[in-house]
């Protein structure tokens, strides 16, 4: 007896593969025999009989799909697709869905459609009158064409008329549909004979002149459908609720029935699993794809093709219905070896039991992709997006939303009851500001910057000035029950590190860079992470994020790190997230003291000293600055002309030194002419944007000593000297929609 549920099939070799095939009555010796002496290859010979111009043939590797019961039927559904997770994923399915009851399908006759247009009729309403009248007629001599079709229970079913306005000239368009039953075979050759040779009478009866004969690839008269019902058990695993699991599949079926660019994404995913099966069968995979997304756009918006949702709040239900025109006999496919093998390993019946096969394939890749890729969005913010659902649900002001969820996470106690304690503890001011300041002395900071001179002409060895600013990325370490993460609740970021085959970025690849530097990849920990610096800002958040999780490393593993040693491993992260970092943002994120700094084989850094604070107004322009981005396009405008760059570059750094005495001496009036003077040479490299400009523009006109960008530019920051006139500088910026931060420069 046939049974497509085979454990551990993939660990077996190919010929004990052939073997467990053949005691489970899916192949025969001889079947065997014929695969491994190549008798079912594509041969150079047939191949040139096939399509026109051939040189040779490609091959790509065919697979079997296990665990598929469609109507209680077992299939190993073979797939002819070059992606490794489509046979795992579909196997995968349809073995929960296979403990439940398999997938239950059903289809309509296997009709398709052709079209012919008829144009310059005399009078359009009489036409479409006279061709209606008499429709025994056409449909009699459409079957008369087609004997052998008609016979088989098959042939022309039906007929009607559609007129169509011509967008060019207004004119109207005649379009015939004749409705073929074509049985087993897909039929497109023999549609397209019936409209030519009806097309004759059509023009007689109509007295219109026949333009085109064609069959039509939207099959909305040839329709699967296929559906499943899972019980919430069934999808819980060791990390994830069944309920969870279930509810977020439904909410990403939602998203792909609402919005098209993930309808796009989501019916490409039903077709990874259709695709590979109309490959291997023979059939015309590009007539189903092309009838398969006009369908999904039938109501005039593109939608996605499976229905999920919830019965009696225990099960997931998953229905597809889609259009499939496939065929099991016939020429095209008689003429691939292979595919007269796989057809005999199938053992279909009809060609519409074809088509549920393929629907239930489709609505089992579906089911695998949305559940993978929900239960990556929870795994990736479970603990941040638990903490903000229970402050929503605490009532949490928006005013102190962020920092109640920094503290739930902080606490370990994600309750209502704890978010509701925390906001009153920050009303009452003083005392619960006071107990979350003790509670800081358990994280590890790193500072953030501002560069005051000389960005960009430091990568290339100029002297720049740096300050910190009184805001931080604070980080601590706990032990982790089962995989290393890092989670910045703030951001609702939460990463699994030193997974296989996944998607990564530069944050989750600096994490496992510093962890595996400090020799703790065995070791399952778990990174929290509190930013009090805005990102993508030029603010020096990447390098203060990896300073502070670099020491928490330290404190949780007490590995007594100095700053030198921080400092080193910070710069080796920079260059993952910068490229070609000049080592300063990372300098002044272990230090955090206002220096001059210059690039070289030993970095150089030296103390300024300043009478009293400077008083700085901090501009946010909205846009992230993306460092690397602009590093780059320096670089590439320096390799095309040197001596230019080398010019402005020396400017650069001759502004950055005689900064030194302006600050020395408090010199304001000097600094911002230096600042102002500064910013001309970083626009000539083209690194500042129309956002940076106009704050700039706003500081200068409201009484700013002097304004510059700061950082890499591109967006992000800039930095005013404001010693008078901070609060007219803040209002006019915020009233033109930035955001502020008020800030002093100190040693």
């Amino acid at each position: 007896m046939r049974n497509s549920r085979i454990p551990d099939f993939y660990k077996f070799d190919l010929f004990q593969r052939l073997d467990i095939l053949r005691e489970n009555e899916f192949l025969s010796q001889e079947d065997i025999r014929m695969l491994l002496d190549g008798e079912y290859n594509l041969t150079d010979e047939q191949a040139n009989k096939m399509i026109e111009n051939v040189i040779t043939t490609f091959t790509l590797p065919l697979g079997l799909a296990l665990n598929i019961q469609v109507n209680s039927k077992d299939y190993v559904v073979p797939v002819v697709v070059e992606e490794p997770s489509i046979v795992a994923a579909l196997g995968s399915a349809s073995k929960i869905v296979r403990m439940n009851g398999g997938f239950k399908a059903e289809s309509s006759r296997p009709i398709l459609i052709g079209q012919i247009l008829l144009l310059n009729s005399e009078n359009t309403k009489k036409s479409v009158q006279a061709i209606l009248q008499q429709k025994d007629e056409i449909i009699a001599l459409a079957n008369y064409l087609q004997p052998n079709m008609y016979s088989r229970g098959g042939g022309a079913v039906d007929l009607d008329v559609r007129v169509i306005n011509n967008p060019l000239d207004q004119s109207d368009m005649i379009v015939v549909h004749i409705y073929v039953d074509t049985r087993d075979a897909m039929g497109a050759n023999l549609v397209n004979s019936i409209c030519e040779g009806i097309s004759p009478l059509l023009e007689k009866i109509s007295n219109a002149k026949s333009y085109m004969r064609i069959l039509s690839n939207l099959h909305d008269n040839s329709i699967a459908k296929a559906k499943c019902k899972i019980p919430f058990e069934e999808l819980t695993t060791n990390k994830f609720d069944g309920e969870e699991i279930a509810k977020g599949i439904v909410i990403a079926n939602q998203f792909a029935i609402a919005d098209p660019y993930r309808a796009a994404t989501h019916n490409k995913g039903i077709m990874n699993g259709i695709d590979p099966l109309a490959i291997a069968t023979g059939n015309d995979w590009r007539a189903i794809e092309a009838g398969v997304h006009s369908y999904a756009a039938r109501n005039g918006k593109y939608s996605a093709l499976t229905n999920w949702q919830i019965e009696n709040d225990k099960y997931l239900v998953g229905q597809i219905e889609i259009p499939l025109k496939v065929g099991i006999v016939g020429a095209p496919l008689q003429s691939h070896p292979k595919v007269r093998f796989v057809h005999k390993l199938l053992n279909l019946q009809s060609a519409n039991e074809l088509m549920e096969l393929m629907a239930s394939v489709g609505l089992a890749q579906n089911f695998a992709a949305i559940k993978a890729l929900v239960s990556e969005g929870i795994q990736r913010g479970h603990m941040s997006l638990h903490a903000r659902s229970v402050a929503k649900a605490a009532g949490v002001s928006e005013k102190y939303f962020d920092t109640v969820i920094d503290e739930l996470i902080r606490s370990g106690e994600i309750k209502l009851w704890k978010a509701k304690e925390i906001e009153k503890n920050i009303r009452s001011s003083n005392e619960g500001y006071k107990n979350m300041q003790e509670a800081d002395q358990d994280l590890q900071s790193g500072y953030g910057k501002v560069i005051l001179f000389g960005e960009h002409a430091v990568v290339y060895g100029s002297n720049a000035i740096a300050a910190p600013i009184p805001y931080a990325i604070k980080s601590k370490v706990e032990k982790s029950e089962d995989q290393s993460r890092i989670v910045i609740p703030r951001w609702g970021v939460e990463f699994e590190l030193f997974r296989k085959n996944r998607e990564s970025n530069s944050l989750i690849q600096s994490a496992e860079l510093i962890i595996s530097m400090l020799g703790l990849e065995e070791t399952p920990l778990q990174i929290l992470v509190f930013p009090g610096i805005p990102r993508a800002m030029g603010l020096g958040g990447s390098a203060a994020l990896a300073v502070s999780v670099i020491r928490a490393l330290s404190s949780y593993a007490g590995l007594n790190l100095d700053n030198e040693r921080i400092n080193e491993i910070a710069y080796e992260s920079e260059k993952l997230v910068h490229g070609t970092p000049s080592g300063i943002d990372n300098t002044m994120a272990t230090y955090g003291k206002l220096i001059k700094y210059k690039k070289d084989a030993s970095p150089k850094t030296e103390n300024i000293n300043l009478q009293k604070p400077l008083p700085i107004v901090i501009g946010l322009s909205g846009t992230e600055g993306l460092t690397l981005k602009m590093v780059k396009q320096v670089r590439e405008g320096w390799l095309k002309n040197q001596n230019l760059y080398n010019s402005i570059f020396e400017q650069i750094n001759s502004i950055s030194l005689e900064a030194i005495s302006a600050f020395e001496n408090y010199d304001l009036e000097k600094l911002g002419y230096l600042m102002n003077m500064n910013h001309g040479l970083l626009n000539a490299l083209q690194v500042s944007t129309q956002e940076l400009e106009e704050m700039i523009s706003i500081a200068r006109r409201n009484g700013a000593l002097g304004a510059k960008l700061t950082g890499g530019g591109g967006g992000g920051a800039m930095i005013a000297l404001c010693p008078d006139n901070r609060e007219e500088v803040v209002m006019a910026l915020n009233k033109s929609g930035y955001h502020t931060i008020i800030t002093d420069i100190s040693n």
